[in-house]
């Protein structure tokens, strides 16, 4: 992976579907293509090849909501292997339920032996707090190891316009509810995915505040970021905002197209493009 020669670090992509199991998508999909107006369907080769077209770098996982939902998850072995065949554009991030127990933790162990760089943890349609206690030896298992841990924030298209929500409940995504894993995991790198409407103003308070946590743009298009997000990403919290997508739901070249507009200085678009997520994986520049 040379650092130099690409473009950006997309620190929130998804593998949608399994490679053996293409046609079998999660009982959400349908409602988010409507919401996001693009198909859930890529697997981790998919998005290999679409970031190298990019000359990007992707930090690619899947959600594990087997429990909520008993669809068969896509398995994090195939997110490692898609990985280790593309070395040079895949940074494999796994996602265990909390739910799993003593078996998610030793799952964790056993993935991060064999080379996940970090942990996704989607409160909404994993049904929990990430204040619970329940899933605390999965955070030390991944503090441990000096990993980062990406948690979801703030609204979710998963669910949106279904029947009550699909199930889904919001509450479980206040980005406030991290603030005391930030406390009781103060080595732990802590990454609030997306503008956290309706709770923007707790996101960069929580971010401001603890010198673990960083917040990822992914999941809106940047015309739409609040005024908020835009100066504190500009002044204060520079060096601690990243480039995400969300891709496949929102695609990478759209989100750029659209940053180029949202006012964001010059002097911070490298930083948040490739710099501070690079600092933040340990990335280096002869990194491989």
């Amino acid at each position: 992976m040379d650092i130099e020669k690409i473009k950006a670090i997309d620190v929130h992509t998804h593998a949608e579907t399994s490679r053996e199991r293409p046609n079998d998508k999660h009982v959400y999909a349908e409602t988010a293509e409507r919401y996001f107006g693009e198909e859930m369907a890529p697997n981790a080769w998919d998005v290999a090849d679409y970031y190298r077209g990019l000359d990007m770098v992707a930090v690619i996982f899947t959600v594990d909501m087997e429990p909520k939902t008993a669809h068969k998850r896509v398995p994090n072995e195939e997110i490692l292997q898609a990985a280790r065949e593309n070395p040079d554009v895949l940074i494999p991030f796994a996602s265990v339920h909390p739910a799993r127990g003593a078996m998610g933790v030793k799952e964790a162990k056993r993935l991060i032996e064999e080379g996940v760089r970090g942990f996704k943890f989607h409160p909404n349609l994993q049904d929990f707090f990430p204040n619970d206690r329940m899933a605390y030896p999965l955070y030390e298992v991944i503090a441990e190891a000096g990993l980062p841990a990406l948690f979801h924030t703030g609204h979710s298209g998963m669910g949106t316009g279904m029947r009550g929500g699909g199930g889904i409940r919001l509450k479980y995504s206040n980005p406030m509810h991290v603030d005391d894993v930030t406390v009781d995991f103060p080595e732990m790198r802590i990454i609030l995915a997306h503008p956290s409407f309706p709770w923007q103003d707790e996101a960069l308070s929580v971010c401001l505040h603890k010198p673990n946590v960083y917040i990822d743009l992914s999941g809106w298009s940047p015309k739409y970021f609040p005024e908020n997000l835009v100066q504190y990403a500009n002044t204060l919290l520079k060096n601690k905002m990243l480039f995400g997508s969300d891709y496949p739901v929102i695609k990478p070249e759209k989100w750029l197209e659209d940053f180029e507009k949202a006012g964001f200085r010059d002097e911070v678009k490298p930083l948040i493009f490739k710099e501070n997520a690079a600092q933040l994986l340990g990335l280096h520049r002869s990194d491989a």
